[in-house]
């Protein structure tokens, strides 16, 4: 049985030009894909199968993400259903030169998993061990009830 701590995936991306909107910074669209890709890494290590994206509950573009800077991907599972698991998501922006990071965008996404004729196949639960899992856990849960 996966713990929350196992599903947890960090990325980093450099926004380059040609990740940018006329404005210099990362196109939201690129944001949300990188979303997607990280948290399917996250859904899929606690399913051991192939994930899907089912729903996307709420995303909070709180700031942009300036070209040049680095977009940090923070994913991991909180919940699972009986096919479904739920993912926290939250990107951040970070200074290349100094590594200061501050929060630019949050989500939560449900994935479904799948079989090879892509249909939906059972998860196993998700364990919560030790103090870390707890506190992610409890910090997705609060993020999730105050959309």
């Amino acid at each position: 049985m996966p713990t929350v701590s196992e599903t947890y995936v960090e990325n980093r991306v450099r926004v380059q030009p040609d990740d940018t909107n006329n404005y210099a910074s990362a196109h939201g669209g690129n944001v949300v894909k990188w979303m997607d890709e990280v948290g399917a890494m996250s859904a899929m290590r606690l399913a051991g199968a192939t994930c899907v994206t089912a729903r996307i509950n709420g995303l909070d573009f709180e700031r942009p993400i300036p070209q040049g800077d680095i977009c940090i991907i923070e994913s991991y599972a909180y919940a699972a259903g009986t096919s479904s698991v739920r993912v926290r998501l939250r990107a951040f922006r970070e200074d290349p030169r100094t590594g200061d990071t501050e929060q630019t965008t949050s989500s939560h996404f449900v994935f479904v998993a799948v079989d090879e004729e892509m249909e939906p196949t059972t998860v196993p639960e998700l364990a919560v061990e030790t103090e870390r899992d707890r506190r992610l856990e409890q910090e997705a849960l609060a993020s999730e009830n105050s959309e």
